[in-house]
């Protein structure tokens, strides 16, 4: 796993040849759940959740790490919602991808306002006044010129979640792993640990036991497209500090899911 200068995207990393710090990934796809914009709050967006979101993002840029996110919007619309108001699912999932567009504007005002950054918000919904239209090549080009790149409206269709997406974004952009940022949940576990207590968190899984045994942390198709493509996911709590710059040390945090992942308990699990 240890791979500090080879990554899914190959060549054109001299920007960032000399690194602050060793650290296991050159390029990564950020998931943050939209829970995490809320803090402790079920909705709303959370200054002190947002600041700690950026502290850790930057932590990661920081490294020497090139880094792109996809949002969700969770915490401005949920599926839920349309149901109880009766809006057809497409209808609702438009209006959820709106919420990741406000979400990545957000953070994009945020970490512009922490730091020194080149940060471009590219949507899958062209929206020429306030983001960039998704073009693939340009994205590893911003990347490559060290900018972090925030991802909006998924993939510009309904009927997906946002975990599909940042998966589809993750190999597009040849990115090395997936930082799967969840609210309230550190990594994967055998039961829902809000439903069950006996619940147990794994260490490791593998994506063949994700799948049978229907691990549902994240969208299943994500982790299906992530195994076609052996693309490593590390699942953590979005409130645990210093968790991505911990992963990109080599350290265990949350739950490892990949190609070559054994299954196991955490010992404190």
């Amino acid at each position: 796993m240890f791979c500090p200068d080879s990554g899914r995207g190959g060549e054109g990393r001299g920007l960032r040849a000399e690194r602050q710090d060793v650290v296991k990934y050159n390029r990564v796809l950020i998931k943050l759940s939209g829970g995490a914009f809320s803090g402790a709050a079920e909705t709303g967006i959370d200054r002190v959740a947002v600041d700690a979101l950026v502290d850790e993002i930057l932590q990661v840029s920081n490294a020497g790490v090139e880094v792109a996110i996809m949002v969700g919007g969770g915490n401005i619309f949920r599926g839920r919602l349309a149901d109880d108001w009766g809006i057809e699912r497409a209808e609702a999932d438009n209006i959820g991808m709106m919420s990741t567009v406000v979400n990545s504007l957000i953070l994009r005002g945020a970490l512009n306002a922490r730091g020194s950054h080149e940060v471009r918000v590219m949507s899958a919904i062209p929206m020429a006044a306030i983001s960039e239209p998704y073009i693939r090549l340009r994205a590893i080009r911003h990347l490559e010129k060290s900018y972090i790149v925030v991802f909006a409206a998924g993939i510009g269709q309904p009927f997906v979640t946002t975990d599909y997406p940042a998966a589809q974004r993750a190999i597009e952009i040849r990115a090395d792993a997936i930082l799967a940022a969840k609210q309230g949940v550190n990594g994967v576990f055998t039961a829902d640990p809000k439903k069950d207590p006996s619940a147990r968190r794994y260490e490791s899984v593998s994506f063949d036991d994700v799948v049978t045994k229907g691990l549902s942390v994240m969208d299943p198709s994500a982790f299906i497209l992530a195994r076609e493509h052996k693309l490593p996911i590390h699942v953590f709590d979005a409130g645990r500090k210093n968790a991505m710059i911990d992963i990109l040390h080599g350290k265990s945090v949350g739950t490892y899911v990949g190609p070559d992942a054994e299954t196991k308990i955490a010992e404190d699990a």
